[in-house]
């Protein structure tokens, strides 16, 4: 695996923490911006809708540009924006400050991932997108609980600047060890790259990859008031049980980007499965401070073990297009990332509970797993190789 692929996972490691870190920063950021924790939780929103609009976008507008440039010129940008929410002096600036940075956010990681996928062959894209993915579950090993640590002992807004330090550090990283890569030849054309769209596997895609993170974040988003309100831990343990969430998703995505490249379909049904199943458990064992804990380990597993081959499922049907590709999971994950907050804050505010927000995301895994099905069963009707998908690889499950 080439070096540059790596460093694009360290890169990640700051923008997931950022990303998720909220998740065990709820109570602090609504205590002193005076709102309530469901608002509070739009922000996490606020995030996941930046990323959704910014990488199609950031991906159209940058298509013809130098990647290192423009890497260097959106890491950059996200660093700043971790400055501004540090420095919000209220909740609607914090809320602004999330969405430029899930703008920059979002095209690091639609340029980011064609990047990875250019310098490896076809039979490795897996395992390339499982190194930026790992970035993710570092973030959430050490990155987030970090975050936690940082938010109980010295302000939540000591949180934004160590991320703000974290993406200086990315931005040497990128200037110094990612390769220049020259702007093909034959310039792309956006009608060409935009025909993905009329492929209904694309679709499917999106739709599985939405409601899948959809699922785990409709819980894991209102995970630290579920640990202390209903669980009855105390506050002090929210960091080390988001670590162990980030233990599980850098186990999962080890063994779902080996594992993804020989058995894609496969991996889909059995890590949306787990998920479901782990969802329900944690809605139904929720008061109990042990389960939960195990419970969160697992989950962390299922989602990230899922998370490589939802990645390469969009590279193999949107191939000619890699950029828009890598933007159109990026989006269809925050699309996911959206709709869970939102979802799990709706049920909590109609006095269902907190953890009403596992029963919530189980429903959209289950709806997941459904569309995974039909795209399976349109797959092996289909024994052409196109332009945009190889069944050679594919067909193994």
């Amino acid at each position: 695996m080439p070096l540059a692929v790596y460093i694009l996972g360290l890169s990640v490691f700051a923008l997931g923490t950022s990303e998720f870190m909220l998740s065990g920063l709820l109570p602090p950021i609504a205590d002193d911006m005076g709102v309530s924790i469901p608002r509070a939780g739009l922000l996490i929103s606020a995030f996941a809708i930046g990323m959704v609009v910014g990488a199609p976008l950031l991906a159209v507008a940058t298509l013809r540009l130098p990647r290192k440039t423009t890497l260097v010129a959106l890491i950059s940008l996200f660093g700043l924006g971790q400055v501004a929410g540090a420095l919000a002096p209220t909740y609607e600036i914090l809320f602004a400050s999330r969405v430029v940075s899930a703008l920059a956010c979002a095209g690091f990681w639609a340029v980011g991932a064609a990047v990875a996928i250019a310098m490896v062959p076809f039979g490795a894209r897996a395992r390339a997108m499982a190194v930026m993915i790992g970035g993710l579950s570092i973030a959430n090993v050490l990155g987030v609980p970090a975050g936690a640590f940082l938010g109980e002992h010295l302000g939540w807004r000591s949180a934004f600047w160590a991320v703000g330090i974290a993406s200086a550090i990315a931005l040497v990283g990128v200037v110094t060890r990612i390769p220049h890569i020259p702007v093909p030849t034959e310039k792309p054309q956006l009608r060409r790259e935009l025909a993905i769209y009329r492929d209904r596997q694309v679709w499917l895609s999106v739709a599985v990859t939405a409601l899948a993170a959809g699922g785990i974040f409709c819980a894991f988003s209102y995970l630290a008031p579920l640990l202390t309100d209903v669980a009855g831990l105390d506050d002090g343990w929210v960091p080390s049980v988001l670590g162990l969430f980030g233990l599980g998703a850098l186990a999962g995505t080890a063994v779902g980007g080996r594992v993804a490249d020989a058995h894609l379909f496969g991996v889909l049904l059995s890590g949306i499965s787990a998920s479901t199943v782990l969802l329900a458990a944690l809605a139904i064992f929720a008061d109990g401070a042990a389960v939960t804990i195990a419970l969160t380990f697992l989950l962390g597993f299922s989602a990230f073990y899922t998370a490589p081959a939802l990645n390469a499922r969009m590279f193999n049907v949107a191939g000619v297009a890699p950029t828009l590709a890598g933007a159109t999971t990026t989006a269809a994950f925050n699309i996911g990332n959206t709709g869970g907050p939102w979802l799990g804050g709706t049920v909590i505010d109609a006095d269902f509970g907190f953890a009403s927000t596992a029963w919530a995301g189980a429903a959209m895994s289950v709806l997941a797993l459904g569309l995974v099905a039909v795209s399976l069963r349109l797959h092996g009707r289909s024994r052409v190789v196109t332009g945009s998908e190889s069944a050679a690889l594919e067909a193994r499950v």
